[in-house]
């Protein structure tokens, strides 16, 4: 089986865009949430969120960007961030020889709400031909291929919030079986719209802290009352280590497992216990072939709901033996919000830059200690700490798990 590696980022999020951007903001705890702009969220319970300032113009054209949702521009501007970060050039990856996979959860849900208005206000056929291609979830994936000429594997994962871990676990196995040498992987989404948040807000979903944005998202503290949505890209650039080395890249760590899981238990709510979320990290170690152990870092879901913080430090008590034996966890949603499907690429970008750096991004807004959740969650504070190994971990509605594990290079 061929070694993967990881030798470029492109995050682009609500804290940062670009590699260094990011990685600044982690260690500086910064926070990426306000009031929306997008849109007059007056009406709703939820008002605030993850909005992330790029300028689309400055890497796509602007006949190119109106044929393509807000999503599918987060990947495009994320894969040209995460080639460069790479020392990679068109010319480097177009082929058979590189594939991509990235996931969205939602996939052109703005789309999807301006043609609706358009269908119903003025006519069926006053509808855009790119109607259909702007909203589907691959498109993501399909532009990246066909902007850089990338000819090998090219699909797309939707596993809601678990869908860019997802995508980054699929490509890793595709270059673990030999079938090419570079992926281009990770996640996107742009839900943050009118019909993006009202859905949420009315499940009870979204942190109603409107009057604070910056202190809604907290992870792990007693009063977390929501989620706080985002949006964004966290696209990596995967490689053979053989091929990276003969190049000379640099490398931010390798990925030496992966393993999915589902719950098989409720649309939103997660498994008694974390059994779902057990069975999942279990199976990632296996597939690293270590012990719980060696792993030094936990990058964790982390949503600050009330349901997902209890399970998800029942489930790390579980895998790891007692919470004695859980090493440092963190919740970078508590900077940038929830991405949905791209967390688990900007999460997975996170926990390569704290392997890579020596230090270990925190849990900001850790503002009142729960007796329940009772881990070190690296409260507001970055943590300069050398570790090998280090997981990130997404659990998604439906019931859909995923882990990835890395190592220091």
């Amino acid at each position: 089986m061929k070694r993967v590696v990881v030798t470029g980022v492109g995050p682009v999020t609500p804290i940062g865009i670009g590699a260094q951007a990011y990685l600044t903001a982690q260690q500086e705890a910064k926070n990426g949430i306000r009031k929306i702009s997008h849109f007059d969220a007056g009406n709703l319970s939820a008002q605030i969120a993850g909005e992330t300032d790029v300028e689309i113009l400055d890497y796509i054209g602007r006949k190119e960007a109106r044929r393509l949702d807000r999503f599918a521009q987060f990947a495009l501007i994320g894969t040209e961030l995460a080639l460069e970060d790479a020392g990679l050039d068109q010319e480097d990856v177009s082929g058979e020889h590189t594939g991509t996979c990235i996931g969205t959860g939602i996939g052109g849900l703005t789309t999807w709400q301006e043609h609706t208005r358009t269908f119903f206000d003025r006519s069926p056929m006053r509808s855009s031909p790119f109607f259909i291609p702007m909203m589907i979830a691959n498109m993501a994936s399909g532009h990246v291929a066909m902007r850089y000429g990338l000819l090998g594997p090219c699909s797309t994962v939707v596993t809601a919030c678990a869908s860019g871990s997802g995508a980054i676990g699929d490509a890793y196995r595709i270059i673990q079986r030999g079938e090419t040498t570079l992926m281009i992987a990770g996640g996107a989404e742009a839900c943050v719209c009118l019909m993006g948040i009202t859905g949420f807000a009315v499940m009870k979903a979204l942190s109603t802290r409107n009057d604070s944005p910056e202190t809604a998202s907290r992870p792990f503290s007693a009063s977390r009352d929501g989620f706080v949505a985002g949006e964004g890209a966290g696209i990596l650039v995967l490689e053979e280590y053989e091929h990276a080395k003969a190049r000379g890249a640099r490398i931010y760590a390798e990925i030496v497992g992966y393993a999915t899981s589902a719950d098989a238990h409720h649309i939103t709510a997660p498994a008694p216990g974390g059994a779902g979320a057990v069975r999942c990290l279990n199976w990632a170690l296996q597939s690293a072939g270590i012990s719980s152990d060696k792993i030094g870092y936990i990058n964790a879901h982390g949503t600050s709901t009330p349901a997902n913080d209890l399970t998800e430090t029942l489930a790390l008590k579980n895998v790891f033996g007692g919470k004695e034996n859980v090493p440092p966890v963190s919740s970078t949603k508590s900077m940038t919000g929830h991405l949905l499907g791209a967390a688990g690429g900007i999460e997975a970008i996170a926990t390569v830059q704290a392997l890579h750096s020596c230090v270990l991004p925190p849990t900001r807004n850790y503002i009142d200690p729960d007796p329940e959740l009772d881990l070190d969650y690296i409260p507001n504070e970055a943590r300069q700490q050398r570790v090998e190994y280090a997981l990130s971990t997404n659990y998604a509605f439906g019931g859909q798990n995923a882990a990835l594990v890395f190592k220091r290079m």
